[in-house]
């Protein structure tokens, strides 16, 4: 008995801590230049789209580029407020060493082989008439979403459970912001690669 309760002392005593390392100031940089670069993106897709183009569908089920870029914008906003709580409270070191999933992220998230059905107060509306009204919130929201991250808080520290990719620290929440965005970029961009997609109207 004895010999076992020494082996079992042993035993703990051999179990790394887990230790959970801040973020950097590069890994903040990166996360920036990430929401950066699927906003470009974004606004290189739809910034030239003409009113004809805005609002055509391939079929009636499939989504307009309006209702892709719709979708997009109510999502930062939504995705974003979800962070912000989670940013208040420090989750536990064991709960951090499951939460750091970018990669994952990335390559789920750009899988569009893969549908989901998005979820009621994310579909669209018909809210935005045109590129335009869209581009301008959209540029509105995520400047938000940089200013936040910007802000000197440590996304790694916090962290949240996401209902497809589980617990996720605040850090990649914000990858997984970012690359849903990209993800219905991509959306828009076969939708204008589709052959019955209205051509621009040439300049007068």
């Amino acid at each position: 008995m004895k010999r076992m309760l020494v082996l079992a002392m042993l035993l703990v005593l051999a179990i790394p801590a887990v230790a959970v390392e801040p973020m950097t100031e590069a890994e903040r940089a990166a996360l920036v230049a990430h929401l950066e670069r699927t906003g470009a993106r974004l606004e290189k897709s739809i910034g030239g789209v003409a009113a004809a183009q805005w609002t055509w569908k391939a079929a009636p089920e499939r989504w307009s580029v309006a209702e892709a870029a719709e979708h997009i914008i109510a999502s930062e906003a939504l995705i974003r407020g979800l962070i912000e709580p989670a940013m208040k409270t420090e989750a536990s070191a064991e709960l951090l060493a499951t939460a750091r999933k970018e990669e994952m992220l990335d390559k789920m998230l750009l899988d569009r082989s893969k549908k989901f059905q998005a979820p009621e107060p994310l579909k669209p509306t018909g809210k935005y008439a045109s590129a335009q009204d869209a581009l301008a919130t959209f540029r509105a929201e995520r400047q938000k979403t940089i200013d936040f991250v910007k802000s000197g808080g440590d996304f790694r520290l916090h962290a949240a459970e996401h209902p497809a990719a589980g617990p996720l620290d605040a850090y990649g929440w914000i990858v997984f912001l970012s690359g849903h965005s990209e993800r219905h970029t991509l959306q828009i961009e076969e939708v204008q690669a589709d052959a019955g997609y209205p051509k621009s109207q040439p300049a007068p």
